[in-house]
């Protein structure tokens, strides 16, 4: 190779590495990360492979995120605070209460709709740091968009990992109701097992159709003042 490609070459290498100074290469890590996740799947993602999908060297992913459970639990943040966004994206001026409520679950329905391989990422806890600041903080924000389907403020719990804060005994059963009920929708969703039934009587058009119906016939109800 001559002097002249040589030089070329590094110089190129160099400004790759330089588009990531200045805070955003971190960002672009993460980036790289749920590209790899989701043309990959979990199994597939490894530290060597987010940084080969950046463009740099695989110690800058240890750098940055430790190990593979940083890189998991920083790409758990991410789903949650989008989750967040879509429930409150959907119910934003939404009136009266119930519709609201239902609002609410069909933006949990979009936000795993657009992020199937994030939300059972969220799910796998044992692959995660809980105690994560970034993934405590996110999932405050998602517990949140959930309390609100009961126009409830959440109080402060004395486990400041606790995302869902200090609920009443009635709250916390309703949520665990209104919870299971949507994130079981979800699941049947995106792994495909609605397909038969969205078909079976033909007054569907796929399966999301089928489980907006199944929503709008949902109803969450919860007594805040005990």
């Amino acid at each position: 190779m001559s002097k002249d490609a040589t030089s070329s070459k590094t110089a190129g290498s160099s400004k790759a590495v330089r588009q990531y100074h200045h805070g955003t290469l971190r960002s672009a890590m993460l980036q790289a990360a749920e590209a790899v996740l989701c043309r990959e799947g979990l199994h597939g993602l490894t530290l060597r492979a987010i940084a080969r999908e950046a463009g740099v060297s695989h110690t800058a992913s240890q750098h940055h995120f430790g190990d593979m459970a940083g890189v998991l639990s920083e790409l758990a943040a991410i789903g949650h605070q989008r989750l967040a966004a879509s429930m409150e994206g959907r119910a934003a001026g939404v009136t009266p209460e119930v519709e609201r409520q239902l609002a609410i679950a069909r933006g949990y329905i979009d936000f795993v709709l657009a992020n199937p391989d994030l939300f059972r990422l969220m799910s796998r806890n044992e692959l995660l740091d809980a105690a994560r600041p970034s993934l405590v903080e996110a999932c405050k924000e998602s517990a949140r968009g959930l309390a609100g389907v009961f126009g409830v403020e959440a109080q402060d719990h004395p486990d400041t990992t606790n995302p869902f804060g200090r609920l009443s005994a009635d709250q916390a059963i309703a949520m665990t109701a209104a919870w299971g009920y949507v994130h079981g929708l979800a699941s049947l969703l995106i792994d495909g097992h609605l397909k038969g039934l969205a078909a079976s009587s033909g007054a569907f058009a796929d399966s999301r159709a089928l489980v907006d119906a199944v929503i709008d016939r949902m109803r969450l109800c919860i007594d805040t003042a005990r």
